[in-house]
């Protein structure tokens, strides 16, 4: 069997995965600012990583997947460190700020059931590190490359970059840096226009603060992730993922910042995805074109004619290899959606089928074919996690499932034993490694959700003695039917005819 191979962000070429523990993998996700709603953007990220965590799990290692929350607000180079994107946002909400962290955090999350990603091993949260952001801002102090001005900390990009090989993962050259860098707010007390703030001096109307060795204030954006990811997978870790975007300016900080505090590269394998245009045009607000996931879900934007289910924008990610920009549009995920239907429906037909055994019947060519693609699933998912192979092999494999079922060919075409593999590998392709699942089964959860709502309406109208409503509700879904059944107590229970 062939290696799995990953491309490495850092070193540019594709190599050999070997962790730094036989059988073990740490892995650090960049997460989500939940100072709003998630959008059609975190989607890729989150389904990518989540395909890798499950192959990784399914080539034996025992994984320790951590991925963040941004709860401290989402401080963004250059000179808008200040800004304090849960703080505004709370302010706009009437809510407290982490009400509304709460809040949209929740919706994270559902969204991420949704798509059918597996929970990862430890989420930590940046406001529950604090004491572990300042420890590790006094230790890059201490070693020199970190200043205090006004109550704010400053890293010493220059000086670091004299010694170390600042911009590498970027392809960032610092004079470059100097040159591009924009005059914006807050750079008049750096001592360089490249330098990244560490902790921010808190201004009295900035909600979300802490004290800290020079003043209340509150941490830059890059230092959480280090401290975090240090706290729960050490000073060397195996894997950080996150989006092409993350590249500049918050990877290439998380390495300067965590090679101060722990002598050595934080991470051997930088795995990053590509972005996501929509009708060909990066997502933006500036294009009116941002995509929140209810939307997307229920088809409430002017982009969409209608709503499209979480299976189908998953599978609509995996069919394009994770370092391709990905290009959204209505009618590609029309088609993405008449893909999924077909791929499904054979695999339903395959999994019903039994084996009939007949002499002289085996095709030799055709039952090596079938063996042949059914490998390659691996070779191709070990060459730097190519989904989209993968599912062009099924795609190829489902005429034949189709005939077997159809009978215009018998199942004794291909041998007992090839017609097992076909089934058994189908089901651990595309439901464990992939993570896709029938519409039916997805759908289940939202109709339970839609039955308790009804059925708190009827005991809220029973009541108010408002019989008129309860009857109409229950009579109303006994005609679609669903019985709807009183229980002691005030309970109701419900079946499906």
């Amino acid at each position: 069997m062939s290696e799995l191979k990953v491309y490495n962000s850092y070193s540019r070429q594709k190599e050999v995965f070997t962790p730094i523990t036989p059988g073990h993998v740490g892995m650090y996700v960049c997460g989500p600012t939940v100072s709003g709603e998630s959008h059609l953007g975190h989607s890729r990220p989150y389904i990518t990583f989540d395909v890798v965590h499950r192959y990784l799990k399914h080539l034996g290692y025992k994984v320790r997947y951590v991925r963040n929350i941004t709860d401290a607000g989402h401080f963004e180079e250059e000179g808008r460190e200040a800004e304090d994107k849960i703080s505004k946002k709370a302010v706009l909400e009437k809510l407290e700020p982490m009400e509304l962290v709460q809040k949209y955090t929740n919706l994270f999350h559902w969204a991420m059931a949704e798509f059918n990603t597996i929970p990862p091993s430890i989420e930590p949260t940046a406001t529950g590190h604090i004491v572990e952001q300042i420890e590790m801002i006094k230790q890059i102090i201490e070693a020199g490359y970190g200043y205090v001005i006004n109550g704010s900390v400053y890293f010493d990009v220059k000086k670091y970059a004299a010694s170390h090989d600042y911009g590498k993962l970027s392809g960032r050259v610092i004079d470059d840096l100097l040159e591009t860098t924009r005059e914006l707010e807050g750079q008049e007390e750096k001592k360089d226009r490249a330098d990244f703030a560490l902790w921010k001096n808190a201004a009295p109307e900035h909600i979300m603060r802490w004290q800290s060795p020079w003043g209340v204030g509150f941490p830059g954006w890059h230092i959480e992730c280090s401290a975090m990811a240090t706290k729960y997978l050490g000073a060397q870790f195996d894997i950080h993922g996150g989006g092409m975007d993350l590249l500049f300016p918050h990877h290439e900080s998380e390495i300067a910042q965590s090679t101060i505090c722990n002598h050595t590269a934080p991470v051997r394998y930088w795995i990053h995805n590509n972005m996501i245009t929509i009708n060909g045009r990066k997502m933006g607000k500036s294009y009116n074109n941002v995509i929140k996931l209810t939307e997307l879900f229920s088809g409430d934007h002017p982009l969409l004619e209608k709503g499209f289910h979480p299976m189908t924008i998953r599978f609509f990610i995996l069919q394009t290899h994770y370092r391709s920009t990905l290009d959204f549009s209505n009618d590609a995920l029309v088609a993405a959606e008449k893909g999924l239907k077909r791929l499904w429906e054979a695999y339903e037909k395959l999994k019903e089928m039994n084996y009939e055994a007949q002499e002289g019947v085996l095709d030799v060519e055709l039952d090596t074919r079938i063996k042949k693609q059914i490998a390659e699933f691996t070779e191709f998912m070990n060459d730097d996690f190519s989904t989209a192979k993968v599912m062009a092999n099924m795609f190829e494999i489902v005429p034949l499932i189709n005939s077997i079922k159809d009978k215009t060919i018998l199942t004794a075409a291909i041998s007992e034993e090839t017609f097992a593999l076909l089934q058994t590998q189908f089901k651990v392709w595309l439901e464990d490694i992939l993570g896709l699942k029938s519409f039916t089964e997805a759908d289940g959860a939202k109709l339970q959700g839609v039955m308790q709502l009804l059925i708190d309406i009827r005991k809220e109208a029973k009541h108010k003695k408002d019989f008129a409503t309860s009857d109409k509700i229950r009579n109303q879904l006994s005609e679609l039917g669903i019985t709807l059944k009183d229980e002691k107590g005030g309970d109701m229970s419900w079946s499906i005819e």
